[in-house]
């Protein structure tokens, strides 16, 4: 089995990028299941109903979220019944949203689990103790178990791959918006990747526009971020799955 996972979908040009891409891109790689963290996907903060069917639409099977999920209010309106949209994990138990999805993909089952950090972020569940919780409630529900962990602080995401090595097929790390150069299969056959990257302008400081963020480092003054809009970059990695469950290739994908 052939998985794409793609890293945060940032406004216009992230989904731009995916609608004109993602039908090659799963045709020559074989891809089976393709998952995208789209908490950025709004303008560059949160999701909509309709930017949610609309990447679903291009071919996308489930997104993920973050720390900016409840961005745009209206997503309360139809988040219980997005049953491809996956909320952190590691909110309070009673907060709308799916904590997880299983998916059914040539005969083998998929839990996609999101999850947020907290170092340098809202303190909320911790995620390991949550993770833990999650991965005996799930059981034997599903074989292929895939976390993208949205954290911002590199040393909590690596703990947390070797903490799952050989319990999860993958742990995929999301949020800084920059693609991480340490792919690798841990020893016990767990895929993990740092940061996945951003699907979004190139020519920004993390999607937004330039002249805002220059401005604010050296006014110290708050401002309106804007989204950029250009060509852009398709940051991902492709998964391939053995008949254990486990990662045998991790490949990053790089498209400018």
């Amino acid at each position: 089995m052939v998985i794409l996972f793609i890293g945060d979908i940032f406004g216009r040009t992230g989904r731009n990028l995916i609608k004109e891409n993602l039908s090659r891109i799963k045709e020559e790689n074989s891809v089976d299941l393709i998952i995208a963290n789209g908490e950025n996907s709004a303008g560059g903060v949160g999701i909509t109903k309709e930017i949610y069917e609309d990447l679903l639409s291009y071919g996308i099977d489930v997104i993920t979220l973050g720390n900016h999920a409840w961005a745009q209010k209206k997503i309360f309106d139809f988040i219980d019944d997005a049953d491809r949209l996956v909320r952190p994990a590691n909110y309070p138990q009673g907060t709308p949203g799916k904590p997880y999805v299983i998916v059914e993909v040539n005969g083998r089952k998929a839990v996609i689990i999101n999850m947020c950090g907290r170092v340098f972020m809202d303190c909320i569940e911790c995620p390991f103790k949550t993770i833990e919780s999650l991965l005996s409630e799930i059981g034997d529900n599903a074989e292929i178990k895939i976390l993208d962990f949205h954290a911002e602080a590199t040393s909590e995401k690596i703990a947390m791959g070797w903490f799952l090595d050989g319990r999860i097929t993958a742990v995929l790390g999301t949020h800084t918006h920059v693609q991480t150069a340490d792919e690798r299969i841990l020893p016990k056959g767990t895929g993990y990747i740092t940061d996945v990257g951003m699907t979004g302008p190139l020519n920004s400081v993390l999607g937004v526009k330039k002249d805002i963020i220059i401005k604010k480092f050296i006014s110290s003054l708050p401002g309106r971020f804007e989204a950029e809009e250009d060509s852009g970059q398709m940051n991902a990695v492709l998964l391939r799955i053995d008949e254990n469950n486990h990662v045998s290739h991790i490949k990053r994908l790089n498209l400018v």
